[in-house]
């Protein structure tokens, strides 16, 4: 007899990718086997985005593609764009289940009664209902060296530019104990570092009356055996509060990198966008991180060409950049999401302003990221090997991360991948540095050295 096999395809952020593994847990446990995306499936699960009308447009596009792949396949539709549309989902032909950011749970059950009556089934509810972290646990990952770890569900900031709210309703955060319990569970399933993400990470504890996220890391560093280093994917300034920089300063596992989204530096910009601090503030916390953490890679995000975005403002924003030294940043240019207060605002920037200001904004990203690297150059540093590099001509050559999110090459061997080993850094560059293995972690002995 065979087994039934579901295929999945994510589109969108880390959040998607890590809840895509939730539910593939779901379907392990009731049977299923797992097959690619392009192949003949049973069923199809397409996790959408929502975060630009482009995101819309891939995700009606790869749903159609799996109607064409199998028409007898039963098609299911979640994530964001299924949150916020899920009439428009519904009218594409071949669509069988639509289920939001929540009660994913559900979806065997409603696949089953498909099934049985053959009719569509809408299983979206009221998002901003919720009040309450939904629990999807992943014990191990597809990707075996970098593992995500969901702390919160939400956001409460409504930025002008910005749809997430409306796709994944307030500020939820996860139990403590669910939190470190899976925690343990990852770092048994043979994983060094876990990367704590969210979407809206930094919120984490904010809805609880005395636990918050600076508790969370002691934690976890306290009651986690084994675990080697934590990430924390995206942090908000205004989160950064003094005693979650005390904890990082203390800790010896959080690792020396942050990622910090600025979206502009132009205090008239960051107003019209409905952000919660000013540059002033921004450039405080950063000092005081960096304080902390000598040689701290702060990496950021920002929008380009937002609507009204002057040159004297675009300016700001360059200079803040250059004068902050971030490590390297995601630009991006302004793109109207339909449903936002942003979209409707008049003075919308020129595209071809925009992409030559992207442009500007990404020579200096690629400058601080050389900068920033040439500063490791002769220094051993702790490094996951992740998978074989495949752009070179060398053979037997292996590419990872350090603790400060720099991509290393080095030649090594297979056994080494999802370890802690310690490599010097020959050559700094970017997007990547050249780097000489120097040797095993003392608890890593099993590894033959290359």
């Amino acid at each position: 007899m065979n087994l039934p096999t579901v295929a999945f395809q994510t589109l969108g952020c880390k959040v998607n990718h890590y809840e895509t593994e939730a539910i593939w847990q779901l379907f392990k446990e009731q049977g299923y086997e797992r097959g690619e995306f392009e192949a003949m499936a049973d069923v199809y699960v397409i996790n959408t985005c929502t975060v630009t009308n482009t995101g819309d447009k891939k995700s009606r596009q790869v749903i159609r593609r799996a109607v064409r792949k199998n028409p007898d396949a039963v098609i299911c539709v979640t994530g964001c764009y299924a949150q916020t549309s899920p009439a428009e989902i519904m009218a594409i032909p071949g669509v069988d289940v639509v289920v939001g950011t929540q009660d994913r749970v559900k979806m065997l059950e409603y696949i089953e009664q498909f099934k049985r009556e053959r009719q569509p089934i809408n299983g979206v509810g009221n998002i901003m209902k919720s009040r309450v972290y939904e629990e999807l646990d992943v014990p191990a990952f597809t990707d075996r060296t970098r593992a995500s770890l969901k702390i919160q569900e939400g956001c409460n900031n409504f930025c002008t530019f910005c749809i997430i709210p409306w796709a994944r309703g307030l500020m939820r955060s996860r139990n403590p104990e669910e939190v470190i319990h899976q925690a343990q569970q990852l770092v048994d399933a043979g994983y060094k570092e876990i990367v704590l993400t969210g979407i809206h990470t930094g919120g984490y504890g904010s809805d609880f009356k005395d636990y918050n996220l600076a508790m969370l890391l002691t934690d976890l560093e306290s009651k986690v055996k084994g675990l080697k280093r934590i990430r924390i994917s995206s942090i908000e300034a205004s989160q950064l509060t003094d005693e979650v920089i005390e904890v990082i300063d203390r800790s010896n596992i959080v690792v020396r990198h942050l990622h910090v989204p600025l979206q502009s530096g132009s205090n008239t910009v960051l107003k019209r966008m409905r952000r919660k601090y000013t540059m002033e503030f921004f450039a405080d916390r950063l000092n005081r991180l960096k304080e902390a953490l000598p040689g701290l890679a702060v990496t950021s995000d920002v929008i380009v060409g937002f609507p009204g975005e002057t040159e004297e403002e675009f300016e700001e924003t360059y200079q803040f950049i250059k004068d902050n030294k971030f490590s390297e940043l995601h630009v991006f240019p302004y793109s109207k999401r339909t449903g936002t207060p942003a979209a409707r605002m008049d003075d919308q920037v020129d595209e071809g302003v925009k992409n030559e200001r992207v442009h500007r904004l990404i020579a200096l990203s690629d400058q601080l990221a050389k900068e920033y690297a040439s500063q490791f150059e002769g220094e051993v540093l702790e490094v996951i090997p992740e998978e074989l590099f495949k752009e070179g001509s060398e053979e037997g050559l292996y590419v990872g991360y350090t603790d400060n999110y720099l991509k290393v090459v080095f030649k090594g061997t297979e056994d080494m991948v999802g370890k802690l080993v310690k490599v010097k850094i020959e050559k700094a560059g970017y997007p990547y540095n050249e780097g000489q293995f120097v040797r095993v972690m003392d608890d890593e002995m099993s590894i033959v050295s290359p």
